[in-house]
């Protein structure tokens, strides 16, 4: 980790919501998925905010030998975006406690507010990350 990864830095990531990640398609498998709006799903969303974050640390770590996973979000989604729009994340990394990253997060959608909440991230070695994962899968589900 470097040294330029401090508290208070603050970043924006945009990103144009496509139709493939509006809530029907989030799990095609449920039919009920099939008669949900078309609007941005909050599950995307989830994963939208820990790109962000990613592509925010990315520089500030010893990427790919170092990594981020996500360890706690809290989120609210007050707001339905269609499919074109662009949603602009703001971040702050608010907390560096050793590996533990947390962030204060806000997105928009040129027209709303969408979503505001936090997320915890924890830096990890990728390779000793994959052994334990690749040990998990041996021992079987």
């Amino acid at each position: 980790m470097a040294a330029t990864l401090q508290e208070g830095m603050t970043f924006a990531f945009t990103y144009e919501v496509p139709p493939d990640k509006t809530v029907p398609h989030l799990f095609p498998e449920f039919a009920e998925g099939g008669q949900m709006p078309e609007v941005f799903a909050t599950g995307f969303m989830v994963g939208l905010f820990e790109f962000a974050c990613i592509k925010a640390i990315n520089p500030h770590i010893d990427w790919p030998r170092q990594q981020t996973v996500g360890i706690h979000i809290n989120v609210s989604h007050t707001a339905a975006t269609p499919p074109g729009f662009k949603v602009t994340v703001e971040g702050r990394l608010e907390k560096v406690d050793g590996r533990k990253l947390s962030f204060s997060l806000v997105a928009h959608d040129g027209a709303d507010t969408i979503s505001k909440g936090t997320h915890d991230r924890f830096i990890i070695d990728a390779d000793k990350f994959n052994a334990a994962v690749a040990k998990k899968a041996g021992q079987g589900a």
